[in-house]
């Protein structure tokens, strides 16, 4: 009973969960299954296979039609009558999903594993203050400046790791500094230095003094020197979006794993809904790396911030899960411990509402801001997004529900509203009141449910990639011709 109960529980998770299970991370956790494949079949039988984490494996075999095919769409509830048929058990339909398909509410195991994958971060800038006034100093005091070194704190994650390079990504706010004196901070508001420590690894900077005076030792400038002890992991600004949020930075993959040989780059998912749980590791208060727990609210909404001196719009995961002030950066992980965004803000007037930046706008400008860091060319730097020159709206919008997966998600038909003359979507011949249904890229086709997976996908265009575009007129299915990107067709998004 036992066993059959392991394959069934086992069958259930790949068609729920959508695929294997894999969780970043390190130290001991409980088996889970990194995959179900089929590896064998007569016609009349197919027999599949479920390897764990820890090696072990487990098979059960599907019985088909005559034909051999009737077991291909197999989904929860036919499984439920195998079931049923198999064992002679009088289980009712909910009592076998308690059986079999529930998930421990113990997070820990997933939350061991992640934090390989965390770091807190430590930012200077140069800053200038102004002190007195009056006029003269005739009707006050003296007017002067004086310009030291402040530091910032928030988090990030390991994004991924190269036999020479490691790359960490946290929000471009964490490091960039808008009162930041730019003359006197490397000619840019971005950190003049950056350092980051591992979770169980961690320290804090502290003034030198060397001379134990009492008085903070100064470099050349008459700066505070501050000291990050030996397990500060410096780091270099390869390159950011204040438009997305994101900034990546770069570590010697040496220098990370001296610390700990276990780092791990973040696994990544493959898709969130509403309801999942919602893991956030950050540095609150600049109090070191820990955890707090909640689900997504809302998948996607926008919201409004100043990183600088001008107000954007920003795409974002609302989640209950609790944030504070130096949160920001920090990893948002699923219940398998797999990265879902980088939480970046909070609602300070309501409590319980805060957003993270989500997983596909973090890949994309991520990727790219790496792709051209090491193109060879110095020219290219940053992200870069192909413009398809339409403006679009949505119709018809639903909540769709797969009992099958226990998930719904939302889908909108998206509607050209408009399109630029001489534009790329000008070019392949579309319309006002053209519905568009998916883009091709090399082949590949991607549906579109929502609006902004057209942005989202623009970020993984490169040169020399084909493109088509997939769209419904007069009730009429077409797919334009494939048109080869040029570089030139890119546009840079600061």
């Amino acid at each position: 009973m036992r066993h059959i109960g392991k394959m069934i529980a086992a069958a259930l998770s790949a068609l729920v969960l959508g695929g294997a299970l894999v969780m970043s991370g390190c130290g001991t956790q409980t088996a889970y299954v990194t995959s179900i494949a089929k590896t064998g079949s007569d016609g009349a039988e197919d027999v599949y296979t479920i390897t764990y984490s820890d090696g072990s494996t487990d098979t059960f075999t599907v019985t088909n039609g005559k034909d051999g095919s009737d077991g291909a769409d197999a989904d929860i509830n036919d499984i439920y009558e195998a079931y049923l048929e198999e064992t002679g058990s009088d289980l009712s339909f909910s009592e076998f999903l308690a059986e079999y398909l529930s998930a421990p509410s113990d997070n820990s195991a997933v939350i061991a594993g992640s934090l390989c994958s965390v770091a807190k971060i430590y930012a200077e800038f140069v800053k200038t203050t102004t002190i007195g006034g009056g006029i003269g100093g005739i009707f006050g005091r003296p007017t002067y400046s004086t310009s030291d070194i402040a530091i910032s704190t928030g988090a990030a994650v390991i994004y991924r790791m190269d036999e020479e390079d490691t790359y960490f990504v946290t929000d471009y706010h964490v490091i960039y500094d808008n009162d930041a004196d730019a003359d006197k901070n490397g000619g840019s508001k971005i950190a003049r230095t950056v350092y980051a420590y591992l979770y169980g690894s961690e320290g804090t900077p502290s003034a030198v003094d060397e001379n134990g005076d009492g008085q903070a030792d100064t470099d050349e400038n008459g700066y505070t020197i501050y000291n990050y002890g030996a397990y500060a992991i410096p780091l270099e600004y390869v390159g950011g979006s204040i438009t997305y949020d994101i900034a990546v930075l770069r570590a010697a993959t040496s220098d990370v794993l001296a610390v700990n040989e276990d780092a791990d780059a973040v696994t990544l998912a493959e898709e969130y809904h509403v309801g999942e749980t919602a893991i956030a590791i950050g540095n609150p208060e600049g109090t070191g790396l820990s955890v707090t727990q909640g689900i997504i609210s809302t998948e996607s909404e926008y919201i409004t911030l100043a990183i600088d001196d001008t107000q954007r719009s920003y795409r974002s995961i609302r989640i209950d899960t609790a944030l504070y002030s130096g949160n920001s950066g920090g990893g948002l992980f699923n219940s398998r411990g797999e990265l879902i965004g980088i939480t970046n803000a909070g609602n300070q007037s309501d409590q319980n509402i805060n957003y993270a930046v989500p997983l596909d706008i973090v890949t994309g400008t991520a990727d790219s801001i790496i792709l051209y860091a090491n193109d060879g060319n110095d020219q290219t730097d940053g992200v870069y997004r192909l413009m398809f020159g339409i403006t679009v709206t949505t119709q018809h919008s639903r909540y769709v529900y797969d009992p099958a997966s226990g998930f719904g998600k939302i889908e909108e038909e998206v509607v050209v509203a408009s399109v630029t003359d001489g534009s790329l979507a000008a070019s392949l011949g579309l319309q006002s009141g053209d519905i568009l249904t998916a883009v091709v890229i090399n082949g590949t086709t991607y549906t579109l449910d929502r609006s902004f997976e057209i942005e989202d996908l623009s970020f993984n265009v490169r040169a020399n990639d084909l493109v088509q575009l997939v769209y419904t007129r007069d009730g009429a299915s077409a797919t334009t011709q494939a048109h080869t990107v040029t570089f030139s067709e890119l546009t840079a998004v600061s």
